[in-house]
């Protein structure tokens, strides 16, 4: 468990104080209490416990973004792995997901907690480092003793707040979906929309990793305001992009204008392309996909930076709302898409 190391070397001054045996065993100690216990099963053992074929766990397991060890015998899974198969098979058992959706769940859930796990790992790696600056010289079992009180403290408030925001999003995300089907897939009429930063690849040729790592957190929480301050939501973001949804199409037009106002407005911010499309939407354990989805990231591309571009269908029912300035451009034939109907979007400052 080691900090990043900075410009002026602060922290990685911190971390060299203490050994590398004792950072192992701090390591070690942190694992156990994250684990909820220590490695006790093989993969065969942890299938029999959990009362599952072995090609079934190793299926969740890998689905769940974690690897297999070929090795038959490694020790290598706990009790809670044990209760995890266990807690999958019943929601499968009593017919809460089905047999077929099991691994596409265990998948969506793998990778939408797997980057909210880099963050929470940093931060409470960084906390301890922290704490343990200037503990050289101490006994090492006082340090590893202070290491397990400070992960009690921490894990649980993680843990709570984790459970009470994804409460937060089930609820939000239920009364979107009162009316429609209760199924893991469903169809919807939605404006989809994405905003890129432009030049990110020359960018991230020209700034430091703290100078990127700033910019990018200013784009996604600036976006994550504005669309969630119109109903919308993030369906996710891909470093230099977030894809989003709204079931209003004024809504959505406000959205894209105030991300292209609102994001990154200083002189020396790289600019926004945006590109919205409105229509019939595949949804699928939180994700979007058709040709509503293809059609607005291809308006994404063929933005001018600073620029909003938006279909036909949105263009249309956004021809009487006041307040906005719709300009028709030549169709473009783009690949996928035979004739691509495009319209440039702005405030109407005379209305």
């Amino acid at each position: 468990m080691t900090s990043e190391s900075s410009d002026n070397g602060e922290e990685a001054a911190t971390t060299t104080e203490i050994s590398p045996s004792l950072l192992r065993d701090v390591q070690a100690d942190l694992e156990e209490s994250l684990l909820g216990g220590p490695r006790r099963f093989t993969r065969a053992e942890i299938a029999d416990v959990a009362g599952v074929s072995l090609e079934r766990a190793d299926r969740l397991w890998v689905s769940m973004g974690f690897a297999v060890d070929i090795d038959p015998d490694s020790v290598m899974f706990t009790e809670g792995d044990a209760a995890a198969l266990r807690t999958m098979a019943s929601l499968v058992d009593r017919g809460i997901i089905s047999p077929e959706r099991e691994v596409a769940a265990a998948r969506a859930l793998g990778q939408s907690l797997s980057r909210l796990a880099e963050w929470q790992v940093s931060l409470i790696s960084t906390h301890i480092v922290d704490q343990l600056a200037g503990s050289a010289g101490r006994d090492e079992q006082a340090i590893r003793e202070q290491v397990r009180e400070l992960t009690a403290e921490i894990l649980p408030a993680v843990e709570s707040l984790q459970a009470y925001v994804w409460r937060r999003h089930v609820a939000s995300t239920t009364g979107r979906n009162v009316g429609n089907p209760g199924e893991e897939v469903a169809s919807r009429t939605l404006v989809v929309g994405f905003a890129d930063i432009v030049g990110y690849t020359s960018l991230t040729r020209q700034l430091g990793a703290r100078e990127l790592a700033d910019l990018l957190e200013r784009f996604e929480s600036a976006s994550t305001t504005v669309i969630g301050g119109h109903q919308g939501w993030v369906v996710k973001t891909v470093g230099d992009e977030v894809m989003f949804a709204v079931e209003s199409p004024a809504a959505a037009a406000e959205i894209a204008l105030q991300l292209q106002e609102r994001v990154l407005p200083d002189e020396t911010d790289p600019e926004l392309r945006v590109g919205l499309a409105m229509g019939p939407v595949l949804v699928r354990f939180g994700d979007l996909y058709g040709s509503v989805v293809n059609t607005a990231a291809r308006l994404t591309g063929s933005a001018r930076p600073g620029t909003v571009l938006i279909d036909e269908e949105l263009a249309h029912e956004l021809a009487e709302a006041p307040g906005y300035y719709l300009k028709q451009l030549r169709p473009r034939r783009v690949r996928g898409i035979r004739r691509l109907e495009q319209f440039v979007l702005r405030r109407n400052r005379d209305a």
